[in-house]
């Protein structure tokens, strides 16, 4: 599938890694494309992310991820639908942080074996490349790029989608600032 990708597009992928390996991180998350989408120069991705607005509140953006990794990885929606069965995440999270430290549910728990080397891809990070494909492929487009990638964020349900949307990146805002009119959905949905 990587021979599929843009040059841009494999810029965003090993960008990912190098944000990984700064934030000393296990693995290569969705989160990690993201970040390094943001720092991609130019194209239809970033005017997107700029005419929406994104660029302009990366800092906000940052820090929505940052709270999400806080809480173990767990969207917002998900602390709510909690919160509606009693579960109060954000005590637990400061009982936990209070025995361990300050965010150790963002940085894996304690214990957590340090190494340098290859760093895998997340099941989820796999599964944004995977959609970034479908969606080309909805699209009729032959490679793979960056905007694919964003799109596929979007699509996909968890942190990174919530944060992007909770800036005003949808999936359908998205879409339309990089191409101006919806494409019926159907790639989104693949």
């Amino acid at each position: 599938m990587f021979e599929r990708f843009t040059g841009d597009a494999r810029a965003v992928v090993t960008g990912a890694v190098v944000c990984a390996e700064r934030a000393d991180a296990q693995a290569v998350t969705d989160e990690h494309l993201l970040l390094s989408l943001l720092d991609l120069p130019g194209g239809r991705t970033q005017f997107a992310l700029r005419s929406l607005g994104v660029l302009d509140r990366r800092e906000a953006l940052e820090s929505s991820l940052a709270e999400a990794r806080r809480r173990g990885g767990m969207t917002k929606a998900d602390a709510a639908a909690l919160a509606g069965i009693g579960i109060d995440v954000e005590r637990i999270v400061a009982s936990v942080e209070e025995v361990h430290g300050a965010g150790v549910l963002a940085h894996g728990g304690p214990g957590r074996r340090r190494w340098s080397g290859h760093r895998p891809f997340t099941a989820g990070a796999k599964e944004v490349l995977e959609k970034s494909l479908r969606i080309a492929l909805g699209r009729r487009d032959r490679t793979i790029g960056p905007d694919h990638i964003l799109l596929a964020l979007a699509a996909r349900p968890g942190v990174v989608a919530e944060a992007l949307a909770d800036h005003g990146a949808t999936y359908a805002s998205v879409e339309h600032a990089m191409y101006g009119k919806p494409n019926g959905g159907s790639a989104q949905a693949g």
